[in-house]
């Protein structure tokens, strides 16, 4: 007896040695997650995102064969191909759990083709968040691979290749090398130089505002701002406008209440995040660029170690989603946290389902924790700065959308004399209701502003008026909130690609970042206007949104992707023949810069390069003497003493503050030295700017003074 059980013990650990079950995913962080839930019968590899795409060196399209990809292995992925192919030999299943999107589909069948399995074989594997629960339940229902997930996937790889590998090009030899063009980030660059025309072109229009302090009887003050005259809304356009207004008051005779009115105002919390939403939030409120916030969430997502009976656990639902939709399980779940955290008020009691925007796909929940027990003080010695922040504001979003609404009294209170009419707004916060816990940056928190008890045919005193002078305003610049946003409602691109569109277009030099907003530069513009002129389809926003309907048609099976490629091309291809005629060279010319080499001795000029502007010897390439555009900002290096701190960019054009004296002072901060030091540490103090806003504070500790409009 013991015997047999001692050999059952061996065949049983010999299985386990080899596993029977093969999990093939994108990323190593995923990978580990994974395993530690499916046990020792499944190893668990990582194929390190894409193994096969279309070729570098050339386009890549057999344009006579129904646009037919030309796929290779992908150079440096030999090794990682080798790896598969021996796992896979030893396995007697092999599951394929890329992401779940239109991406991790197309991963799914190359690593299926180099492998050489078939993709109608139940081998595909999704889940939508990486728990343990999850996970288990995705490998009890296998599917096939989704051909028309891969077919929209190769659609947009291939469009994207067309443009890109026909009109990049065009642009090296016509303008400069290094320069590129794309299907969203020609329309993304649009946009940008779209808005400085507008700011160029804006014309400012005088108008004045007039304000006044009211007082009834012995009660506190209060303010009321003109509205018209004789009740009817009146504009104030100019200076005698307002003082016709203040002739006809009489200061000496109060104004009459005429009318009060009280509402009960509700506040409805803001849906879930969308990976747009998320972006735009994340912006907004933790400054975090788009290509941050995607990281992160990806790590989120992929599985944070908590440490003990826990291990990896995914700590939020994919992040590639268009959809508010949340499952039932998790709602139970946040309805019995709100209860036990903030009492039954607190908890809707209806369940409500965020509008989807026009063209969302629906194809996963919104993004949300997995759940909503780990709170973000539960992490806060295990996440990173970084993390805790991003995972705070998914975390508080979600929950707060599950919360009741908040409940404003309000009162709007009429004051006329003679002509003139004034009003005067209140407001009480009744119920804090989802406010309790979260505000997103688009709607301020309530703040109470209140009023005396005013009735119909009270009267109160003018005390003071104050009247203002005004101007319109331009539209602002965007920033990169902004930007996805303008993106996403114009239907342009997926928000999964409005990361790498934005990182490009800085990349290129297209746009620079002033003040946290995109400002076009000269090689944008010309690049901006070759292709309007030649190419007016590829930044044409309603063609551009076409084209992403169709690729969402493809995806649902209700078109062939040769025919939408097709119906592409061929205007396209024209368009290509006329654009190589009709491009004239565009000679940038160098600027003077003022001085003289101190190499040879010969003039300075300012050349565009890659990464900006620089400073080179117009004796290039007799004489290769370049230097960095720099701007002193009247501070001593805090580090040598001896050097200025200028201001410098970075290869992505990103501002930071460094010593004149480099290398021989390696001084570097991204935060702007004041010169002064830390009364607490003697550290250098920088200053940190946010909305509008400058604060004085030590890098090295909690010390800061008052903050200050910038």
């Amino acid at each position: 007896m013991i015997a047999k059980d001692f050999g059952q013990l061996l065949n049983e650990r010999g299985a386990h040695m080899t596993a029977k079950n093969l999990v093939i995913v994108e990323s190593p962080a995923k990978a580990k997650t994974i395993e530690k839930y499916l046990g020792r019968n499944y190893k668990v590899v990582a194929s390190l995102g894409h193994i096969r795409d279309l070729p570098k060196s050339q386009m890549g399209i057999d344009f006579d064969n129904n646009y037919a990809p030309k796929y290779i292995s992908i150079r440096g992925k030999g090794d990682v191909i080798k790896d598969l192919k021996k796992a896979a030999n030893k396995a007697e299943h092999i599951y394929l759990a890329a992401d779940p999107d239109r991406e991790g589909e197309a991963i799914a069948w190359h690593v299926s083709h180099i492998l050489n399995l078939d993709p109608k074989d139940k081998n595909r594997v999704v889940f939508n968040e990486i728990t343990k629960d999850t996970v288990k339940n995705a490998f009890k229902s296998p599917r096939s691979i989704d051909m028309n997930l891969v077919d929209a996937q190769q659609a947009r790889r291939i469009l994207d290749r067309i443009v890109g590998y026909s009109i990049s090009p065009l642009l090296w030899s016509k303008v400069k090398k290094g320069l590129s063009a794309g299907r969203v980030q020609s329309v993304a660059l649009k946009l940008i130089i779209d808005r400085e025309n507008e700011i160029r072109n804006f014309k400012p229009e005088e108008y004045w505002s007039l304000d006044a302090e009211f007082k009834k009887g012995k009660s506190a003050k209060f303010a009321a701002s003109f509205y018209g005259l004789n009740g009817k809304k009146t504009p104030l356009p100019n200076n005698d406008k307002v003082q016709d207004v203040l002739r006809g008051i009489d200061k000496k005779k109060p104004f009459a209440i005429t009318n009060v009115v009280k509402k009960e105002r509700k506040r409805f919390p803001a849906p879930p995040f969308t990976t747009s939403s998320m972006q735009q939030e994340a912006n907004r409120k933790l400054g975090f660029p788009t290509r941050k916030t995607m990281m992160l969430a990806q790590q989120l997502y992929e599985g944070i170690n908590l440490g003990g009976k826990q291990g990896t656990v995914g700590l939020i639902t994919y992040m590639r989603t268009d959809s508010t939709r949340v499952s039932s399980v998790a709602k139970t779940e946040t309805s019995k946290f709100i209860h036990e955290k903030y009492g039954e008020p607190y908890a809707a009691v209806k369940i409500r389902q965020g509008k989807m925007q026009e063209g969302a796909q629906d194809a996963h929940e919104a993004i949300r924790p997995s759940s909503t027990y780990r709170t973000p003080e539960s992490l806060s010695k295990i996440l990173d700065k970084d993390q805790m922040k991003l995972y705070r504001l998914i975390w508080s979003r979600f929950v707060a959308s599950e919360m009741t609404p908040s409940v404003v009294n309000t009162v709007q209170v009429t004051l006329q004399q003679n002509e003139a009419t004034f009003r005067a707004n209140g407001s009480q916060t009744k119920f804090a209701g989802f406010t309790k816990l979260y505000v997103s940056s688009r709607d301020e928190a309530a703040k109470d502003n209140l009023l005396p008890d005013l009735k119909v045919g009270d009267e109160a005193m003018l005390v003071k008026t104050d009247p203002a002078q005004h101007f319109t305003q331009p539209p602002a610049r965007y920033s990169e909130a902004n930007l996805v946003k303008a993106l996403e409602e114009n239907g342009v691109g997926r928000p999964s690609t409005y990361a790498p569109t934005i990182a490009t277009i800085e990349k290129r030099y297209y746009v620079k970042m002033t003040a946290k907003r995109f400002e076009p530069t000269e090689l944008g513009e010309i690049v901006n206007n070759l292709i309007v002129e030649f190419f007016p389809d590829i930044v044409d926003i309603k063609f551009t949104a076409t084209v992403e309907s169709e690729l969402d048609s493809i995806e649902t099976g209700k078109t062939h992707w040769v025919k939408v490629i097709d119906d592409f091309y061929q205007p396209f291809k024209r368009e290509v023949a006329t654009a190589e005629k009709g491009i004239e060279k565009i000679q940038i010319k160098d600027e003077p810069a003022g001085f003289n080499c101190d190499v040879c001795g010969a003039p300075m000029v300012i050349k565009l390069g890659r990464y900006g502007k620089f400073y080179a010897c117009s004796r290039f390439p007799n004489c290769r003497n370049t230097k960095a555009i720099t701007k002193e900002i009247g501070v001593i290096c805090p580090k040598c003493g001896k050097g200025q701190v200028v201001e410098r960019k970075s290869k992505r054009n990103r501002t930071f503050y460094g010593c004149s004296r480099y290398p021989d002072c390696d001084f570097v901060s991204w935060d702007k030295p004041v010169g002064r030091n830390c009364p607490k540490c003697g550290h250098f103090l920088v200053e940190k700017r946010s909305r509008g806003k400058v604060q004085v504070v030590c890098p090295n500790n909690d010390y800061k003074e008052e903050t200050v409009k910038a």
